[in-house]
Order: C-alpha cells, then sequence, then structure tokens
C-alpha cells in the first residue's frame, strides 16, 4: 500500500513538473485589414510574399488585404478607423488639405506608375502630340487623372486642347476598337498586354517629364504618435517583401496565384512580363524613402489643376523616419 502510494506522488511529481516546461502561449497577432485601391493583381506581389513567408506574422501582424473600391481608405484612416491604406501621393495631399491627419510612411514605387499608351499607328511619341486627340481614362480622379494632368502640364497643354472619354479599366479593349487614340495606364500593365497581342505602341511615361510621390503606406497622425513600432513593423514587413519579390520573381509570381483569383490560368508570358516591369518600378537604392523633390512637385501639379487652394506645407504629409 505504501509503494503504491509513493508510486502515485512520483507520477504527479513528474506531471508537475512536465507542466513547468511547457511553452508560453504566443501573443496574439494583431490584426490590421489593408486597404490597396484595387483588385487582386500581380502588382501586389510584394504584399503576397509579406503574408506567405511570415514577414507580417513575424512582426506581430495578421494582415489582409482589403480590395474594395468602395472604402474610403482616407477617411477611414483619418478618423483612427484603419491604421494603413495604400495610396498615392495626391490622395495624402488632398486629404491633408481636409484637415485630415494622413501621414506617408512608406514608399513602395520608386517612379510613379502612371503613362499614357498608344497605338503607334497614331503617331503620338511626345506630351504635345496629344493635342486634339481623345484620350481615355479610367476615372477622373485618383492617380490616373493626376498623372494624365501633369503630361498635359509637360506638353504645354489643358484638358481644353484634348477630348477625354471616361472607359474605366478597358483601356486595351478601347485602344484596339479604336475607341480612343491614347489611353492612361498602368505602365507596367496594359503595355505589356498590347504587345503580347502583337500591337506596337508607343508608351509616354510620367516619371520620364516630372517626378511624383507614387503608390505607399500611409497611417494617422495618432497612430504615428502612440504605437511608432507598429508603424515601424509594417513598414519592415512591406520592404521585405518588395525585396523578396523583387529578387525571387519566379517564386513571388507561383506565391501571388494563392491570392489572384485566375491567375493560374493567365498567360504566364504576359503576366510574368507585368511582374518584371513593376519590379523595375520598385527598386531603389533607398527603400522606403519619400524625396522632397517629389512631395513638392505634386503639391505644384495639385495647385495647378485647383484641386488644392489653400497653403499647404509638403513636410507635413510624410516622415522618414522608418526608412533609414
Amino acid at each position: 500500500m505504501k509503494k503504491a502510494i509513493f508510486s502515485l506522488c512520483l507520477f504527479t511529481l513528474l506531471l508537475t513538473a512536465c507542466g513547468q516546461t511547457t511553452p508560453p502561449a504566443a501573443p496574439a497577432l494583431q490584426k490590421i485589414s489593408l486597404p490597396v485601391g484595387y483588385i487582386p493583381n500581380i502588382q501586389f506581389a510584394p504584399l503576397y510574399v509579406a503574408m506567405e513567408n511570415g514577414y507580417f506574422r513575424n512582426a506581430g501582424l495578421d494582415v489582409s488585404i482589403d480590395y474594395s473600391f468602395e472604402t474610403d481608405a482616407m477617411a477611414l484612416v483619418g478618423a483612427d478607423r484603419l491604421q494603413f491604406a495604400t495610396v498615392s501621393g495626391e490622395q495624402v495631399l488632398q486629404a491633408r488639405a481636409q484637415q485630415l491627419p494622413i501621414v506617408y510612411v512608406n514608399s513602395w514605387y520608386k517612379d510613379y506608375p502612371v503613362g499614357i499608351v498608344s497605338l503607334k499607328t497614331a503617331g503620338i511619341s511626345t506630351p504635345a502630340d496629344l493635342k486634339g486627340k481623345t484620350i481615355g481614362v479610367p476615372v477622373l480622379s485618383g492617380a490616373s487623372y493626376i498623372g494624365l494632368r501633369a503630361l498635359l502640364y509637360a506638353g504645354g497643354l489643358t484638358e481644353q486642347d484634348v477630348t477625354l472619354s471616361v472607359i474605366g479599366f478597358n483601356q486595351v479593349e478601347a485602344l484596339i476598337a479604336g475607341q480612343v487614340d491614347a489611353a492612361v495606364v498602368y505602365i507596367a500593365h496594359e503595355p505589356v498586354q498590347l504587345r503580347s497581342r502583337g500591337f506596337e505602341v508607343n508608351l509616354i511615361k510620367v516619371s520620364d517629364y516630372l517626378q511624383l510621390v507614387s503608390n505607399g503606406l500611409v497611417t494617422n497622425e495618432t497612430t504615428l504618435r502612440q504605437h511608432p513600432d507598429l508603424v515601424s513593423a509594417m513598414t519592415k514587413a512591406i520592404q521585405q517583401g518588395v525585396a523578396y519579390a523583387a529578387a525571387h520573381p519566379e517564386e513571388a509570381y507561383e506565391i501571388s496565384k494563392k491570392y489572384v483569383e485566375n491567375l493560374s490560368q493567365a498567360d504566364p508570358v504576359v503576366q510574368k512580363a507585368i511582374l518584371a516591369d513593376s519590379i523595375q518600378l520598385w527598386q531603389t537604392a533607398k527603400p522606403g524613402y519619400s524625396d522632397p523633390a517629389g512631395w513638392d512637385n505634386m503639391l505644384r501639379v495639385l495647385q495647378d489643376m485647383k484641386l488644392l487652394k489653400q497653403p499647404l506645407d509638403p513636410a507635413s504629409a510624410y516622415t522618414n523616419q522608418f526608412n533609414q
């Protein structure tokens, strides 16, 4: 009997000792919803890589991408209902002009990714050649519209010198059908599609004429002030995703299949070419860095368009503290 009691006690002690070596539960990941303002697309490969390779998770983040067009990302981030969004520079300046405390914290693209494409037979190779032409534009707002106005300005033109046609994101079809003479596009996307169908094209890039602030990560002043570690974690994870996708495009392409519906059925030659052109837009010697000259140019373009009427200090719209 005593032997049985001793054995039971020893077994209990062993269980207790084993219990003491159980590792503590991992801390819960912070959920982040990230609006990107477009449909699932290979251009977001860095985000897919950051999710798949655990860069967000290792930073303590559980990131989901919000593709919904109806989401007013600037208003939600400005009201601190969302902590982050990806937008281009003109949206930041316009938001701050409306007293929304938006701050741009991480540049994704080295060059402004907007341009105007035309079939080579149209003979449009410079901004000045757009005079008298019909130009298709997805919408009369956002980066596409700003890029259009910047190129018209570079050619000494105004909207009165051209005919604008709002065509949505059907630039390739509109050009092939002869509906428009030229179209405002994402320069790593539609030109590749046109060439893949056998068309020779001319592409006028905004970045060849003017340095503007392109797509990047924004937050709000409250998050920036109260949770700088969160902002640092988010920017670092995205920069890791950009760097890895650029260095390993084949792997980034395969990862993107999991997140982009029908990518597996799409023409891999075309989609890989879009990714390759996108990588050219991302690569920079200073990852995440915002160039003050780009912000000054963006402010001037918006003022010329009468979209900003009051004085605004562009230096308040961005920070490079997380991009050293």
